[in-house]
């Protein structure tokens, strides 16, 4: 099985996407797998949700279980299926509940701050 870690991310992070700061935390989650690289998990009360609207597009990964898909939606444009949040984790990763993440894309920037 694929050994995944997560702990506190350090300091202070943020994402952005088309000019619009979509959330800033000092609460969010680093969760490590495997070779991959590290992934940022926020804290949806950190995160503007407004911009976010759900999508159909559903994965899967036997590790953390189903994952719900969101594109972001601002005034200049929408980045589909750009976010994406475990609802009902496996128990093995229940701290990701109640989280999102941003896939790394060249409109959406999560970085340290």
């Amino acid at each position: 099985m694929t050994k995944i870690t997560i702990r506190k991310a350090p300091g202070k992070w943020s994402v952005r996407s088309g000019g619009a700061i979509l959330g800033e935390s000092t609460n969010a989650l680093e969760l490590l797998e495997g070779d991959l690289d590290p992934v940022i998990y926020f804290p949806r009360s950190d995160i503007a949700m407004a911009f976010l609207d759900q999508t159909d597009k559903v994965t899967h990964c036997p590790h953390k279980g189903n994952a719900a898909h969101f594109s972001i939606v601002n005034k200049s444009s929408v980045t589909e299926n750009a976010a994406w949040s475990y609802e009902s984790p496996i128990p093995e990763v229940a701290d990701i509940k109640g989280h999102i993440a941003f896939y790394r894309l060249d409109s959406v920037k999560v970085e340290q701050i």
